[in-house]
């Protein structure tokens, strides 16, 4: 059964502490939260403040995506802020290790995310050092796209080599993830579905989460 990680991005941002108590309501895992900072990806977000907000509003765990560039300078703030997890991206890192230790070092989960360019094998030599790996199925910055198909194949080869090394750790799916295609990715090995539209803009959200959960 996977963990569902409700994107609060496509969160209506001006009755967020409604949303905030259907999630809390629902069987949604975690919370998965977007920064975007205009540079790494064209479209701007939040910071540390609003997770600040989000953490004093759930005890579910924070999942902290950060699309954002030179992410060593901000990862603090957001452990302050009551991140569970940190992800950043292998693209945004000159120095990936560095990040992956940084975040580790506070004592909370160390993600990295890859982009739909970018191959799986690209993270051979860091796996061992992620709690998480973040596979991109849209193009970031926006939410809303259309799921990416060869997606499946990264989920597959990724499973593979994590199974190989006897590793722990977990495969993440962010973007067009829907009720059409969310088995299809458990079953080619993911743990974790980010789902924004197709929680928030359906009609019955708890419901949708409960779907999803089912898969």
């Amino acid at each position: 059964m996977a963990l569902i990680a409700p994107s609060l991005l496509s969160a209506n941002f001006l009755h967020l502490e409604a949303d905030c108590r259907m999630l809390n309501e629902s069987q949604a895992d975690w919370y998965h939260l977007d920064v975007m900072d205009g540079r790494f990806v064209p479209n701007i977000s939040f910071g540390p403040m609003l997770i600040d907000f989000f953490r004093k509003a759930t005890t579910k765990y924070l999942d902290v995506h950060l699309m954002i560039e030179e992410p060593e300078k901000y990862v603090e703030a957001f452990h302050r802020a009551g991140a569970n997890g940190i992800t950043v991206h292998l693209e945004a890192c000159r120095h990936l290790h560095r990040n992956l230790q940084q975040i580790r070092s506070l004592g909370i989960k160390a993600g990295v995310a890859i982009n739909p360019h970018t191959p799986v094998d690209s993270l051979n030599d860091i796996l061992q050092e992620a709690d998480l790996v973040c596979i991109m199925s849209v193009n970031p910055g926006f939410g809303g796209q259309q799921f990416i198909p060869h997606t499946l194949e990264k989920v597959r080869q990724l499973r593979k080599r994590i199974d190989a090394l006897q590793l722990s750790t977990l495969i993440e799916i962010d973007g067009g993830v829907t009720l059409d295609n969310a088995s299809t990715l458990i079953e080619a090995g993911a743990h974790v579905l980010v789902a924004g539209n197709t929680v928030f803009k359906s009609a019955d959200p708890k419901a949708t989460i409960s779907a999803l959960k089912a898969c």
